[in-house]
């Protein structure tokens, strides 16, 4: 965890405003009037379409499935609590990534909606608002450079780490567009609420470590 804590009136703020413009979308979606903004995306991206591409898209849609990111998760927070003796980072960053899984599941069953049906590369079942890969994909990557990233001391070791969240998250979100089963929209909605939530679980971490240096709560 990063030593300085995340300010409360930068975090109310940034909740607030990841808050505002999921419920936007939401309320865009609930009135069907969300298709000029998705359709156009979605025939641009699937115009990508090739026999290479395809294996490829599929492959990082793999990556972010439940299988694979709960494995990471696992072996992440195994490696925080035993082998680096990292136990509050541990906390923190299974609580983040599990909320992340949990909260997409409640919102999903909230909105119900249906998966798009223009153009089906893959299979996938489940509702489709917000997308579970991306949301599960941004916290993991967040929550990677988070504890990452003052354990590196260079500073092209730090743009590197950051290229390569960037790199998966952004590969995981676009693979759901590219196989046909994720709407934009569903990834925009999953970006915010996750970064609601990263936000969220920082602050709260961050505040526990000031109130445990301060002696104000036990070990």
């Amino acid at each position: 965890m990063k030593e300085k804590s995340l300010r409360p009136t930068t975090a109310i703020a940034l909740c607030i405003l990841f808050i505002g413009i999921f419920a936007y979308i939401a309320t865009v979606i609930s009135r069907d009037t969300m298709i000029g903004f998705d359709r156009p995306i979605i025939d641009f991206v699937q115009g990508w379409e090739t026999p290479y591409l395809t294996p490829i898209m599929k492959g990082f849609s793999f990556i972010g499935s439940t299988k694979v990111v709960m494995f990471l998760i696992i072996a992440v927070t195994a490696l925080l609590f035993w082998v680096f003796r990292a136990r509050t980072s541990a906390y923190f960053f299974f609580f983040a990534t599990v909320g992340t899984g949990a909260l997409n599941q409640t919102l999903k069953h909230i909105f119900k909606r249906e998966r798009p049906e223009f153009h089906r590369i893959a299979e996938a079942v489940g509702y489709s608002f917000p997308s579970g890969h991306t949301m599960m994909a941004f916290s993991l990557y967040a929550m990677a450079v988070i504890l990452l990233w003052r354990q590196i001391r260079t500073t092209s070791g730090k743009i590197a780490l950051l290229a390569f969240a960037i790199f998966m998250f952004g590969m995981i979100a676009l693979s759901r567009i590219y196989l046909g089963v994720h709407y934009p929209s569903d990834i925009a909605g999953g970006i915010v609420v996750s970064a609601f939530w990263v936000v969220f679980t920082v602050f709260i971490f961050d505040n526990y470590q000031q109130r445990k240096k301060r002696g104000l709560v036990n070990s």
